[in-house]
């Protein structure tokens, strides 16, 4: 059986249903139950290798393999109640998925979030991770198109769970993995499949023709898929047509499968605009496409890309992808899957039939459509009225989100495939600019509709993604983001030390770029993770040279900030004096930008170093300069806060009354609604 009406994302988690009109492999599935429970060898000599049983659907790519996978896991499913998960492990481009991938995915299905999102977890191996998290629940995997060993391996759940694993060939790597080998379909389940789908009637008056075509295309599922798509557009036909039309086809000389003949078939028989998305249909990132895509990729109008589609899918060309993440999906994002195995052949017709710069053009299309969509995505979850709302409705109205809901559905349930989208501009290499746009619409958009822990394998991979164009382009400016953007990260993930060669990387970057905001930042950061390590005194050179950056470019803020940095590092470290002298500095800096609350937390924050200095009378003195700051900026938070340091000061120059009093107004202060918070903690 093809694997038709079954096909999930990337990364997908939930098993999809039986594929519709499943026919035969029965002698397959029964001695696949029977191996389940049939002990192996390693067990035997115990040398068991966790108690997961591993079964292999081995076949060429089109031979109904992941079909009987999923028949198979929705027939033992019960036995497996903590779990039943379908992922492939062979992107849209061909290319294996890594083990670490398919890991996260699994545990946020599983609901670990933590395990993929938090800093520490982050800093764990997310495989070890899944394999703690596996131990002792029956759980069922199907691992569809794998390409090694090495990606199965890192998977298996400690326990008595189940993996079904789907691939072109053994492998032997495994530790008693079952292998099921499968080949076409006979004859008698061929001439069903074909009933099935053009109607029997059509069999029914040309049974020997049915068996001509069931022989023709070998049995294979996808072949006899395709040639019923063609025999169902043009009912007038009979079976013996499509046998003869088989035959006629021009060829030469090479060996050609069934697949290629069938799809030869029906892509001749394709009006040339039609024939042409089906060639550019190469291009659609992770082989998903919807009606936006292929509106842009062919030039058509969306009415007409939603027509197209519907007809392709008919035809056996493509099939109906699971929506999940969003369950209100409009028609325009309904999205399909390119059968894997069309993919070869679609690529070579691409290459032999598409000008270079007719293809470069539709993918820019596609990219540019996408860009829009998530500036949109990225909108709705603005204010009503805010400008980039307003921006937004300017676009026409398919390229909108109904709302904040919505349009993160469908950045959650398009998100394997808008990562692949990056991939593939990246590797282009010829849209550079489109690349970084995509990629920086994507970032936004998830900073917008997910917490930055959430998403931080995601920003980690896309801002490696600007770091690869930045090099190849030679930009220092853009390579100096890209690089803190990745220490950013790393940072948040635990990982202090690689973030440091990050942050030095960047540093030089931002300066062979002539890039003062940047590289005020890469020192600043140096600072503060030296901090992390627990290290001031570096810490302290690495802010002292942040600050001359931002003295020599006239930066007041950042060197309030700074002078605050120094301050409190130096309060740490026991050296009030310098502490003092920074706290007052930064106060000078704050009276420079007019900034009389910050002028007035700086006083206090040097007020608390004169006490803990031992100067209680010096700091009491300071107290009432910062109360009369603050009051002068009508800071109510400022001001209490202030008044509950001066209480506390008082009480213990033994002033309790005064304390009382000064207290008392703090928290009458305090209770008037949000303000700007401690100052310790500006």
């Amino acid at each position: 059986m093809a694997d038709r009406a079954l096909t999930v994302r990337t990364g997908a988690c939930a098993l999809p249903a039986v594929p519709s009109y499943f026919v035969g492999r029965r002698r397959e599935l029964r001695e696949l139950r029977a191996d389940i429970g049939r002990p192996g060898l390693a067990a035997l000599r115990g040398k068991d290798h966790g108690g997961c049983r591993v079964l292999l659907v081995a076949g060429r790519p089109g031979s109904g393999r992941t079909a009987l996978a999923v028949r198979l896991a929705h027939e033992v499913a019960d036995q497996y109640p903590d779990g039943r998960y379908f992922v492939r492990l062979t992107g849209g481009d061909g290319e294996p998925v890594q083990s670490i991938r398919v890991a996260r995915t699994v545990l946020r299905a599983l609901g670990e979030t933590g395990a993929v999102a938090d800093g520490a977890a982050e800093a764990e191996d997310p495989v070890a991770v899944l394999r703690t998290a596996l131990a002792g629940r029956r759980v069922l995997m199907v691992l569809d198109d794998v390409v090694t060993a090495d990606q199965v391996l890192p998977l298996l759940p400690p326990g008595g769970g189940l993996v079904i694993a789907t691939s072109e060939g053994p492998l032997a790597a495994i530790p008693d993995v079952r292998p099921c080998t499968l080949g076409g379909l006979d004859s008698a389940t061929s001439v069903e499949l074909l009933a099935a789908l053009v109607g029997s009637t059509r069999v029914t008056c040309d049974p020997t023709a049915a068996e001509a075509l069931a022989q023709e295309c070998e049995g294979d599922p996808t072949a006899l898929w395709l040639t019923s798509g063609w025999l169902t557009a043009r009912p007038g036909m009979s079976v013996t047509d499509a046998v003869k039309a088989l035959h006629a086809l021009p060829g030469d000389g090479a060996p050609r499968t069934p697949v290629d003949q069938a799809f030869q078939l029906v892509l001749s028989g394709l009006p040339q605009p039609v024939a042409r998305l089906v060639r550019l249909l190469a291009l659609a990132p992770d082989g998903v496409v919807d009606a936006h895509t292929a509106s842009a990729l062919a030039g058509f109008p969306l009415s007409t890309a939603k027509a197209v589609l519907r007809e392709l899918l008919d035809y056996g060309l493509l099939n109906p992808e699971v929506p999940l993440g969003s369950r209100e999906l409009t028609e325009e994002d309904t999205p399909y899957r390119v059968p894997g195995c069309l993919r070869p052949l679609l690529r070579e017709r691409l290459d032999a039939d598409e000008r270079p710069a007719e293809v470069r053009l539709a993918r820019a299309r596609m990219l540019e459509r996408t860009v829009r969509r998530l500036r949109s995505c990225r909108a709705a979850a603005e204010p009503v009225g805010s400008p980039a709302r307003r921006k937004v409705e300017e676009l026409p109205r398919p390229l909108r989100f109904g709302s904040p809901a919505v349009a993160a559905g469908w950045l959650g349930g398009r998100l394997p495939v808008l990562l692949a989208a990056a991939r593939a501009a990246v590797a282009d290499g010829e849209l550079d600019t489109l690349a970084q746009r995509l990629i920086a619409g994507l970032i936004r958009a998830l900073d917008a509709h997910r917490a930055d822990t959430e998403a931080l394998p995601e920003l980690y991979e896309l801002h490696g993604l600007l770091l690869e164009v930045a090099e190849r382009r030679a930009l220092p400016r853009q390579k100096a983001a890209a690089l803190i953007n990745l220490a950013d990260l790393d940072t948040a993930a635990g990982r202090t030390k690689q973030a440091l060669e990050r942050y030095r990387t960047a540093l030089d970057a931002a300066r062979s770029g002539d890039d003062g905001f940047a590289a005020g930042r890469a020192l600043e950061a140096l600072g503060d993770s030296y901090l992390d390590l627990d290290d001031p005194q570096r810490a302290a050179d690495w802010y002292g040279r942040a600050l001359a950056l931002r003295q020599s470019r006239g930066e007041f803020a950042e060197q309030a900030r700074l002078h605050a940095r120094l301050a409190r590092l130096h309060t740490r470290t026991g050296q009030y004096p310098a502490a003092l002298r920074e706290w007052r500095a930064a106060g000078a800096a704050h009276r420079r930008l007019r900034d009389a609350s910050g002028y007035a937390m700086a006083l206090g924050e040097a007020a608390g170093v004169q006490e803990v200095a031992g100067q209680p009378e010096e700091s009491l003195r300071t107290y009432r300069d910062a109360l009369h700051w603050a009051r002068q900026a009508a800071d109510a938070p400022v001001e209490g806060t202030v008044l509950l340091r001066m209480a506390d000061t008082l009480e213990r120059l033994g002033d309790p009354a005064g304390a009382r009093l000064q207290r008392a107004a703090a928290e009458e202060l305090l209770g008037r609604g949000p303000g700007r918070g401690d100052p310790g903690d500006q």
